[in-house]
């Protein structure tokens, strides 16, 4: 099929080429010229592990081109998927300014039977604005039909998340657009859940609620587990060898971070309140996130004699997760902050992401002089540091893990403070 993904950027990327993968043309449109340009020339402007490989490779072969030219994009492609950005509104709501943008373009230009597919995570019943909007701007009647479709790709491992999906989940009341959907997927090894526009876009939003609630109860827990001097990882491992219960999301840390779980949680809160059901779990899910970093940042004031001014203190780490770039919502610039505030010293590292005025290239330099190290993010770099020969640089050899990524045994042998969350 000729395929036509809106907005290029982490979504709409990552969902064209692996079309292309499965054999079909695709085109990507954007109106930044900037990403377009880049892309063009073979170049990936944000940062997963795989898919710039995979980008100049259908670059090549021409299975995929840019574009910002909206009419031709439109009236050449038979599906077009939206994958443009719904960013946090003021009122919590998902904004969806530039998903109407691009359904009155669609309108405005729609040459023949087209099936329209939002990727993008939107409110329940965005379909049907969809097909408003759309309808608003014809000046004919050509059919077309709206699907959701959302998308379910982690940050970091977007690329196998995307080859081999846990379930695909197609979302339309016409059976045309079902069986045009189920052709473009039909060489994914998985369950596809068949529903309505309306189900798909809650499962979306349930999903990654869910997740969210996962990582907030294992945080919540492990200062419980601090009081009474219990390993939460000991904890986690024991309750995620339950089939029903799982052990992804049940690693304690600093809370979580990204573009999808804080503004995804907090969309739904606010579509819940207003139909009258608030999801009061849900909120305090919000609220436990908020305060670990804060609770964190306790644990390192305690340990340096109450107060850390003039103190010298090495973050390890900007993005909200490993193998990503991205640094939105990142516990990691709450606790920077929060340092600052209490009048650090800060020193800051990370082997992508280039954000901190004179951050230092090396870990050694970021670590030199330091009263304490702080780890943020859960590099596999940072896993594989020889930190004993590191240690004679520090002034004080304090390590707060805030990913319970390093062994609190081995790194005591070598002589340091190590202070994790809820790790003994």
């Amino acid at each position: 099929m000729n395929i036509l993904i809106v907005g290029t950027g982490y979504v709409g990327t990552t969902t064209g080429l692996i079309f292309c993968e499965m054999g079909h043309k695709v085109t990507g449109l954007d109106l930044d010229d900037h990403k377009i340009r880049s892309l063009q020339e073979g170049n990936l402007y944000f940062y997963e592990p795989g898919l710039a490989e995979l980008l100049k490779k259908h670059i090549q072969a021409q299975n995929i081109a840019f574009t910002n030219h909206t009419e031709k994009a439109i009236k050449e492609n038979d599906v077009i998927f939206l994958c443009v950005g719904t960013p946090k509104g003021t009122d919590g709501n998902a904004d969806l300014t530039f998903v109407r943008k691009a359904a009155e373009s669609i309108g405005q230009n729609i040459n023949t039977y087209k099936v329209i597919v939002t990727k993008s995570t939107v409110p329940v019943g965005t379909a049907e604005l969809v097909t408003g909007w759309i309808q608003s701007k014809q000046t004919a009647q050509i059919p077309f039909d709206v699907v959701s479709n959302p998308e379910f790709l982690r940050e970091g491992s977007a690329l196998q998340d995307a080859l081999n999906p846990d379930r695909i989940v197609i979302g339309t009341e016409s059976e045309a657009a079902r069986t045009i959907m189920k052709e473009l997927y039909k060489n994914f090894q998985c369950p596809i859940v068949q529903t309505n526009p309306k189900a798909s876009e809650m499962i979306k939003y349930a999903s990654n609620s869910f997740l969210a609630l996962k990582i907030s109860y294992i945080n919540e827990l492990s200062r419980l587990c601090d009081e009474l001097g219990i390993n939460v990882n000991d904890v986690s491992q024991g309750i995620g060898l339950d089939e029903r219960i799982g052990p992804q999301f049940l690693r304690a840390g600093m809370g979580y971070g990204g573009s999808c779980f804080p503004k995804d949680v907090n969309a739904l809160i606010q579509i819940a309140n207003e139909k009258g059901r608030p999801l009061t779990i849900l909120e305090r899910v919000v609220k436990v996130n908020e305060e670990q970093p804060l609770y964190f940042i306790n644990k390192i004031k305690d340990a340096l004699g109450g107060e850390l001014n003039n103190k010298t203190i090495a973050v390890l780490g900007l993005a909200f997760k490993a193998n990503t770039d991205d640094t939105r919502e990142s516990p990691s610039i709450t606790l920077i902050d929060r340092l600052l505030e209490e009048q650090a010293n800060i020193k800051v590292h990370d082997p992508i992401v280039k954000l901190w005025p004179h951050q230092c290239r090396t870990v050694e330099k970021t670590i030199s002089g330091t009263d304490a190290i702080v780890i943020c993010t859960d590099w596999e770099e940072y896993k594989r540091i020889n930190w004993g020969k590191l240690k004679p640089l520090m002034k004080q050899p304090y390590i707060f893990d805030g990913r319970n990524m390093l062994e609190k045994d081995q790194m005591e042998n070598l002589g340091f403070y190590y202070i994790g969350i809820a790790n003994y």
